[in-house]
C-alpha cells in the first residue's frame, strides 16, 4: 500500500483518523486526573503523554482544540495549577477506555467509570486509586500548537508512586510485571511484554554488534 498526501486526505474521515492514530505504533496509555476550583474531578484517558525531560523532570500531555468542544482536563489545569498520570494496567482497562464518553462539566468520570478518586501527601489533584504507577505534576507552560490548534501542556514531577517491586536498583520500570497496557489508534489495547534489556552503549561497542550480527 502508497498512499500519497493527496490520498490520505480523500480516505472516508473514519477512515483516516484510524489510520494516522494507528501509525504512530504503540502509544502510553494514561488517565489524567484533574479538579476545579469548585471541587468537580474530571479524568480522561490521553495516549500523547510524552517525556520531555529527566533534570528537571518535565513531561508534556497534548490537548485537543478547544475552539468547538469543552476540555474539561485542560480548564482544570489552568484553574487548579495541578494534575495526576495514571498508567492504565490490564484490570482497568476498559473503564479508562470509557472515560473517553462526553460527559457534563458536573458528572465526574471516576464516578461513571467505577474508579476511585484517591488524595495522596496533600496533593491537590487526585490519583486514581487502582492505578499501580501514578505521577502528580505541577502545571508550569503551555505551547500552542498552530497547525491543528493543539496545546502541549508542560509539567513538572512533583510525586512518583508506584510499587517497589516494579523498579530495578538502577530505576529501571518492569511495565510488564504491572500489567500495562498501551493504545493502537483510539481504541485498540495491547498488553506490554518485556523482551531485552540492552546496555548503555559506547562507539566501541557497535562493531562487536555487527559481527554477531552478520554471523545469525
Amino acid at each position: 500500500m502508497h498512499l500519497r498526501r493527496s490520498d490520505i486526505q480523500n480516505l472516508e474521515r473514519i477512515k483516516r483518523l484510524n489510520l494516522i492514530n494507528s501509525i504512530s505504533g504503540i502509544k502510553p496509555a494514561n488517565l489524567i486526573g484533574t479538579i476545579s476550583n469548585d471541587g468537580a474531578t474530571n479524568l480522561a484517558i490521553f495516549s500523547s503523554v510524552l517525556h520531555l525531560g529527566s533534570n528537571p523532570p518535565v513531561f508534556g500531555i497534548v490537548s485537543r482544540p478547544t475552539r468547538e468542544v469543552k476540555r474539561h482536563t485542560y480548564e482544570n489545569i489552568l484553574e487548579n495549577g495541578y494534575y495526576t498520570i495514571n498508567h492504565i494496567h490490564e484490570e482497568i482497562a476498559q473503564q479508562a477506555h470509557f472515560t473517553s464518553a462526553k460527559f457534563k462539566k458536573d458528572e465526574s468520570e471516576f464516578t461513571m467509570c467505577n474508579l476511585t478518586e484517591e488524595y495522596l501527601f496533600d496533593f491537590k489533584a487526585p490519583f486514581v486509586k487502582e492505578s499501580k504507577l501514578k505521577i502528580g505534576l505541577k502545571h508550569i507552560q503551555n505551547i500552542p500548537i498552530d497547525i491543528n490548534q493543539t496545546i502541549l501542556i508542560i509539567g513538572k514531577v512533583e510525586h512518583i508512586i508506584l510499587p517497589e517491586t516494579a523498579a530495578d536498583s538502577d530505576g529501571h520500570i518492569d511495565l510488564s510485571l504491572l500489567k500495562e497496557v498501551g493504545i493502537s489508534g483510539l481504541n485498540t489495547y495491547y498488553s506490554l511484554k518485556k523482551i531485552a534489556k540492552f546496555p548503555y552503549v559506547r562507539r566501541e561497542d557497535v562493531a562487536s554488534i555487527k559481527k554477531n550480527t552478520k554471523n545469525q
